[in-house]
């Protein structure tokens, strides 16, 4: 009997040793998800015509998760993105040494700044055109992610399908790649990228450049896109933005966050790399500058926005260009939340 009860007591505080490691294993494991959105609801009228419309532009849902110390997933869906839906982003990311990551699902090709800003942190109303018409991908992939201990200086890169992201079935004789470094250098960073894909038959090769200063309230943004078409199957398309947003406390009713932007973007002429029923790439997009000008209202709590958002733009298209529907001067006013 005294056997057994010194057998039951050396068990007894071998379990009492091993509590705090089975604590921290528990810990590193956190089966519970965070939950985010975005609603952008909008009115915007075509100061030309006096057309006008309601839309919800984005019905954001994402779910995103830490299920082990070195393991993250990421699932977004757009509920309502002006009347459909869409699965937008299905990736899982583990950590394989220090600073060294790998991604494999659906996400966003790693390219630019602006081309991979989400809804909940649009400064405009209206994405640049750098970032909605030129370069706007997400793709079939996966790529890898490097940061340097000692340096602000981070690199991903991957590969990808060409094939457009309602399609993973298809085989490909061809794949996509993109890559980008980011550098901080105190209140400013630099970005640099490439990006090369066919999304029809010709090869189109992308490099791209963005510098960005922030500091107290100021925020101001240049980025510059040269697109080119391989065999010369369409001019090369050059896009650029420059922005400034300035911000300011404020105490008016709920609000307690005042801010200004302006905006000059603009692109040559852009086709997306689809071909015409004659088998050549076509003008997708025809040339144009914008000027953007705006203000926003808002209401911050921790991770709780609510903005209200008015801008007003005005186009400069080449002389005998007619500005196609919706694509004129306008007035936009946004009721954003996101949390």
């Amino acid at each position: 009997m005294g056997n057994v009860i010194r057998i039951f007591s050396r068990i007894g505080h071998a379990v009492l040793l091993l509590m705090p490691f089975a604590v921290m294993a528990q810990d590193a494991v956190d089966y519970k998800p965070n939950f985010h959105g975005v609603v952008r609801t909008r009115w915007e009228m075509e100061t030309e015509t006096g057309d006008s419309r309601f839309q919800v532009r984005n019905a954001r849902i994402s779910i995103d998760g830490r299920i082990a110390e070195p393991i993250e997933y990421f699932i977004q869906a757009d509920l309502c993105d002006r009347g459909a839906m869409k699965i937008l982003d299905a990736w899982g990311r583990l950590t394989i040494a220090e600073g060294l990551k790998v991604q494999a699902g659906q996400f966003r090709m790693p390219f630019g700044v602006d081309p991979g800003r989400a809804p909940a942190n649009y400064i405009f109303s209206n994405r640049s055109y750098l970032g909605k018409e030129v370069c706007n991908v997400r793709a079939v992939g996966a790529k890898l992610m490097y940061s340097f201990k000692d340096v602000p200086l981070s690199v991903e890169a991957g590969a990808f399908n060409p094939t457009s992201i309602s399609d993973h079935e298809k085989w490909n004789g061809s794949m996509a790649y993109s890559g980008k470094v980011t550098y901080k250098w105190g209140n400013v960073k630099l970005n640099a990228g490439v990006k090369t894909l066919m999304p029809d038959s010709v090869r189109i090769n992308l490099v791209d450049g963005n510098i960005s200063w922030s500091a107290g309230r100021w925020l101001v943004e240049g980025e510059y896109i040269n697109k080119h078409y391989a065999n010369s199957a369409h001019k090369t398309c050059h896009a650029y933005t420059i922005f400034a947003d300035y911000r300011m406390p404020v105490k008016a009713g709920v609000f307690n966050q005042l801010s200004f932007q302006g905006r000059f973007d603009g692109m040559t002429d852009h086709s997306s790399g689809k071909r015409d029923t004659e088998g050549r790439l076509y003008t997708t997009d025809p040339a144009r500058k914008r000027i953007t000008v705006g203000s926003t209202l808002s209401y911050i709590k921790g991770a709780v926005h609510a903005d209200i958002r008015l801008n007003y733009e005005k186009m400069f298209f080449d002389h005998g260009v007619k500005a196609p529907q919706g694509k004129g001067d306008k007035i936009v006013a946004e009721l954003v939340i996101r949390f």
